[in-house]
């Protein structure tokens, strides 16, 4: 049974190890060497400070991972947040980022926040097509803006509305405030029910 569940600095290993790949075999990520614990867990404690940061797990294991980061340090920016999902070696194509995703986004409506924004090193047609089958809209494409594994990459830009914009909006609720708010034990596990 898949469990999803906020993310905490025990969890910073399971996590490096899922990302080390992207970082090493792919062009996924463009940092040059993958963080170890100790930077998970620091980059785990910062996140959880303002925006979710969600795993799930099967059988005791962490199979991925989702979480949501400032879009830019700017104050007219706080409403927006970039997203990422990142999946085991072992557990693609069973709903794991689908799952995450729809617990992440739930959570971040949740917090009063207005825009996701995913930006995607491409090519990546999984990744686009999980982006846009939850509505992510491209919005750009930084063309050969990273160089890694011996060539020139372009990253594309997609954004997902979150909530409709009316009115002069509240600060969106830090992850303290929010879980004290009705419907946040809902809004972690509505995601994994969709995971096979």
């Amino acid at each position: 049974m898949a469990v999803i569940r906020l993310a905490d600095v025990g969890d910073a290993r399971a996590i490096a190890e899922i990302y080390a790949p992207y970082v090493t075999e792919a062009a996924t990520s463009f940092e040059a060497s993958p963080p170890d614990d100790a930077e998970m867990a620091r980059r785990l404690a910062s996140t959880l400070a303002y925006a979710p940061w969600l795993v799930c797990v099967i059988d005791g294991e962490v199979a991925g991972y989702a979480y949501a980061s400032r879009h830019h340090e700017r104050a007219a920016y706080r409403w927006a947040v970039d997203a990422s999902v990142y999946l085991g070696a072992r557990h693609h194509r069973r709903g794991i980022g689908r799952g995450l995703y729809t617990s992440l986004f739930a959570l971040l409506r949740l917090q009063g926040f207005y825009s996701a924004y995913a930006g995607i090193a491409l090519p990546n047609p999984a990744s686009v097509g999980l982006h846009e089958a939850f509505g992510f809209q491209p919005v750009g494409v930084y063309t050969a803006v990273g160089f890694k594994h011996g060539r020139w990459h372009d990253v594309g830009w997609w954004q997902l509305p979150l909530r409709e914009r009316t009115g002069e909006p509240a600060p969106p609720l830090s992850i303290a405030e929010a879980r004290a708010v009705d419907g946040w034990d809902a809004a972690i596990a509505c995601g994994s029910s969709l995971i096979a």
